[in-house]
């Protein structure tokens, strides 16, 4: 692979040559760090649709500025002081004419598993957005080979988990697996998306210490409250018609939710969602003729759950479908997202008021992307 999936280790080293006259000081943070990791993997076909080459071997560096959480939030000893991170990811798919190459910045946050004094085992999430350099396109320059992109801009989702070994209080080695997604969530078509799984190995760099000294406090135990939770949110999707245009898909969600642990929310509810380029296509061509607003909408019952990180909730969800669109597809789908919760109280009518971010996806293709307004009462 090239030479530049080597760059982030050459500058790993310069910034550790730059900090070793502060690593006894304070002039960087405690808990601040560097990490690289050097995966290798390989693209896999996660549906039958996906006819492009497959490369014998994809391979990706990455780079993660880390701070260890020391207890300043409830959130960070509720979740046993994860650690929070901002990444940026080269990827060369190893078909340059075909995949290009991704460049994926985003946040992240990595969660213990299993902790020691010198192992651990730790699960990072991220997600953010990714550039790619090719794209299906019939125009020059021509690549009708790549059905899995159809625009440069697009999601980047990344899953790490890692086994570590801790050096010292600067240094860290590691070894683990990884998943890095790419997709538009269909905004345009075609839009399968790129899926990589490989392994990596990685070191981390803490100018001052990985051990920050931590703030216990005694929590408060949250009742485990019931809410009654309603969201509507919004989604693109292109329409196979005249023009392919892009259109809009309404989504309703209504939902009972219980908070369990004082860190989690889980939730059972309906989703309801009215798909304008269902419509669009089925008037297009004159299928199902009279019938093609009823058959333009999908119902479905939902259950998951919420991590709740402050004002901020990760969010997971599998629905089972109870009617669906004339275009159908697979009896069950999946949510994952994030609320950011503008309104956040324990006391009063309005207990909370969110906005959130949901992809909506069948197996590992995504369907859509969903912005939405969320309150619970």
């Amino acid at each position: 692979m090239k030479l530049s999936l080597f760059c982030p280790y050459c500058l790993l080293l310069a910034i550790a040559l730059l900090c070793i006259p502060t690593t006894r000081g304070q002039e960087v943070q405690p808990g601040f760090g560097v990490e690289t990791n050097m995966l290798a993997g390989k693209i896999f076909r996660q549906d039958t649709k996906f006819t492009g080459p497959i490369p014998s071997l994809s391979a990706a560096s990455d780079m993660n500025f880390i701070w260890q959480t020391c207890g300043k939030k409830e959130w960070h000893q509720r979740r046993r002081f994860p650690m929070i991170g901002v990444g940026l990811t080269y990827t060369n798919y190893g078909l340059n004419n075909v995949y290009g190459q991704c460049l994926g910045l985003y946040t992240n946050i990595q969660i213990p598993l299993i902790r020691r004094q010198k192992f651990e085992w730790t699960l990072r999430i991220g997600d953010g957005v990714g550039y790619v350099t090719k794209k299906f396109q019939t125009v020059a320059p021509v690549d009708t080979l790549n059905n899995a992109i159809s625009t440069h801009l697009n999601d980047f989702a990344i899953f790490m988990t890692d086994v570590r070994y801790h050096v010292n209080e600067h240094w860290d080695v590691q070894w683990g697996l990884n998943f890095t997604h790419i997709s538009n969530a269909d905004f345009h078509d075609p839009n399968l998306g790129v899926n990589m799984v490989g392994t990596h190995i990685g070191v981390r760099y803490f100018p001052n210490t990985s051990r920050p000294a931590r703030v216990i406090r005694d929590l408060t135990k949250l009742s485990n409250r019931w809410l009654t939770e309603g969201r509507f949110g919004i989604a693109w999707n292109e329409a196979r018609a005249k023009g392919n245009p892009e259109l809009p898909t309404y989504v309703g969600s209504l939902y009972e939710s219980r908070r369990w642990m004082s860190k989690n929310k889980v939730f059972v509810g309906t989703d309801y969602a009215y798909h304008e380029s269902t419509y669009a296509f089925l008037r297009n061509y004159g299928v199902d003729y009279g019938h093609e607003k009823e058959n333009s909408w999908q119902g479905a019952f939902f259950a998951g759950n919420e991590f709740l990180l402050g004002r901020v909730g990760i969010m997971m969800q599998i629905g089972v479908y109870y009617k669906q669109t004339f275009l159908k597809q697979d009896p069950y789908y999946e949510k994952l997202g994030g609320n950011l919760y503008l309104v956040k109280r324990e006391k009063g009518t309005l207990k909370e008021l969110f906005v959130s971010v949901l992809l909506k996806t069948h197996k590992i293709v995504a369907e859509f992307a969903e912005f939405g307004l969320g309150m619970g009462f």
